[in-house]
């Protein structure tokens, strides 16, 4: 075990230490099941400048909306998940970054009907940013992870993914931005729960290498606007080899946010 955790944690799992934005974020998170990576920092660092709240569904061990908080000093971050072993290692990484008096955290499913959510503590029409990186293998596709954790993270049907959107839709307040980040062949369903409840949607293809087709996509859309739709051209990943292109290495040592 590489940190002191309380025994809640020991009990059920090991825990590491990973950096983050070149160093500027440490996080802890379990060795073994679900683990943010790359789409947890480009979901964070997608956040618009100038937002002072911001909501994170399904925040996990609370990795975007902490990366988001690190580029956005005046920023306040609530961050909701089921889980909660999860929600005890964002409230540790909050605290262990200078985050905790920006923090929220709450435990609660972000499915459940709006009474429920509310009385866990989620505020309807508040946030100036609602952001989620949700499970995304739809319902009977692909292996279903033996780690419990994991699998709950990684796997969703499309009635689900709608009610995340939904949840999104509720609690943004008016002109707020609603960002998810997805794998590129779940995008038809993500697109339809987005334009039931969105206007000024934006597309942001993410392709791993010069040549090759997207495999994620940043999706933002604007509640109460009724601007059409815009598709933004794909943008790569990697330069070559496995050096990142000039653009996501700088953000991902933290040195800049991601445009769009």
């Amino acid at each position: 075990m590489s940190l002191d955790q309380p025994p809640s944690f020991v009990k059920h799992q090991t825990v590491t230490r990973d950096a983050f934005l070149g160093g500027r974020l440490t996080l802890s998170q379990p060795s073994h099941g679900f683990r943010a990576g790359l789409d947890s920092v480009l979901l964070g660092a997608a956040v618009g400048q100038g937002r002072k709240t911001l909501l994170d569904l399904g925040c996990g061990v609370g990795t975007a909306g902490l990366v988001a908080m690190q580029y956005e000093r005046i920023l306040n971050a609530t961050l909701i998940d089921q889980n909660a072993e999860m929600v005890d290692l964002a409230r540790a990484n909050a605290a262990d970054n200078g985050f905790a008096e920006r923090v929220t955290l709450l435990v609660a499913d972000i499915t459940a009907k709006g009474a429920e959510r509310q009385a866990a503590g989620l505020v309807e029409n508040s946030y100036d940013v609602v952001i989620a990186n949700p499970p995304f293998f739809a319902g009977g596709a692909g292996t279903l992870a033996a780690d419990k954790g994991r699998a709950e993270a990684r796997h969703m049907d499309v009635a689900t993914l709608d009610l995340w959107i939904k949840t999104a839709a509720s609690s943004a307040a008016a002109g707020g931005e609603i960002i998810f980040v997805y794998p590129s062949t779940s995008l038809s369903p993500l697109l339809v729960g987005f334009e039931r409840r969105f206007g000024a949607i934006t597309v942001l293809p993410l392709a791993p290498r010069p040549g090759e087709p997207a495999t994620r996509v940043l999706i933002r859309g604007i509640k109460g606007s009724r601007a059409p739709m815009t598709l933004l051209s794909s943008r790569v990943l990697h330069a070559e080899g496995r050096a990142f292109a000039a653009e996501f290495d700088a953000i991902f040592r933290g040195e800049a946010r991601l445009v769009w």
